[in-house]
């Protein structure tokens, strides 16, 4: 069990961000064990035929499908918006003897000897990764990225609001079933024990479609950690029109498509998402939108350079009817 006890300064340092890197990294371990991540089996299917003849050899070593992988390679991000290239510099930037630690370590039985020659030539070996996961962002991840991070920024909007509304209960109290949060004290059922402070230092809460249908933590002395899937996981690789409810009723009063769109919105998600999801032009979506928007049933959040759309009170009490 891993617990963390919260000072008020944790609680007030409770922040969300999102990474490209931890995303990657946990991707190997869909492709490593594709039967323990069936929901994203889409992926894998469609990635597979593309690593051929890329060589990641070393990163499936020192990614397995399950328990510990190093920590080095899997940084806290160190803003809310992600940026791969500032991500895989810190990596580069890991101490010789942190990387050799790290890939000895195991939770059981002595490291392989694909490991102990890795570790006995840190530097080069971290040259080796970077440069792997550079090549398998390019191929497995980078295509589908647009996608993902509609799915994680829309997490992030809902859980900010929630956490300015109710606090740090109304963010945790649905992340996910390994998570509770009683009398200051964050809980998550680990194989592994962990109990102590933050420091002051808060925690930084990491969406991740990869890491489902589990949960990921790191405590200190790195940032503290954790990272859960985002509400909406399962639509993420759907294709057709999106699932929801489409009563005839809701339909005939503001419109089949637009009924379909505001279904669509009970996870946020961009024109652009939108549009893939439904099988329609961007210009369409964006039409219907408008027409939702003025009649105060969905609203515009930007994220950076893009807009997220995320349903009002009055558009889920409206989709929900």
């Amino acid at each position: 069990m891993i617990e963390f006890v919260f000072t008020p300064d944790d609680a007030a340092r409770v922040r969300f961000a999102f990474s490209p890197l931890c995303e990657m990294v946990r991707s190997l371990r869909v492709l490593a064990d594709p039967s323990g991540h069936a929901l994203h089996l889409p992926w894998v299917h469609a990635v597979r035929p593309r690593l051929r003849g890329l060589g990641i050899g070393p990163l499936r070593e020192v990614v397995p499908p399950a328990g510990y992988y190093p920590d080095f390679l899997t940084p806290p991000p160190v803003g809310p918006l992600p940026d791969l290239d500032a991500e895989l510099a810190i990596v580069r930037a890991t101490p010789p003897e942190v990387v050799a630690a790290e890939l000895l370590f195991t939770e059981g039985g002595a490291p392989t000897p694909t490991r102990l020659a890795m570790a006995a030539e840190p530097e080069r070996t971290l040259e080796t990764l970077v440069d792997l996961l550079e090549r398998y962002w390019t191929v497995a991840v980078e295509p589908f990225w647009p996608r993902i991070r509609d799915l994680l920024e829309g997490d992030v909007l809902r859980r900010t609001n929630a956490l300015a509304v109710e606090g740090a209960a109304g963010v945790f109290g649905d992340l996910h079933d390994a998570v509770s949060w009683r009398s200051g004290t964050l809980r998550v059922d680990r194989r592994w024990t962990f109990s102590g402070g933050l420091a002051g230092r808060g925690l930084m809460l990491v969406p991740s479609v990869f890491v489902w249908p589990n949960v990921s933590v790191m405590v200190p002395p790195y940032q503290a950690m954790l990272s859960y899937p985002p509400n909406g996981v399962a639509t993420l690789w759907e294709t057709g029109p999106a699932a929801g409810d489409r009563k005839d009723a809701l339909a005939a009063l503001i419109g089949r498509r637009r009924a379909e769109l505001l279904a669509a919105l009970a996870t946020p998600a961009s024109t652009t998402e939108l549009a893939r999801r439904m099988e329609v032009t961007a210009g369409a979506v964006s039409q219907h939108l408008g027409v939702l928007r003025a009649c105060g049933l969905v609203t515009g959040h930007r994220m950076g350079r893009r807009v997220l759309y995320v349903r009002t009170s009055a558009g889920d009490a409206l989709a929900r009817s």
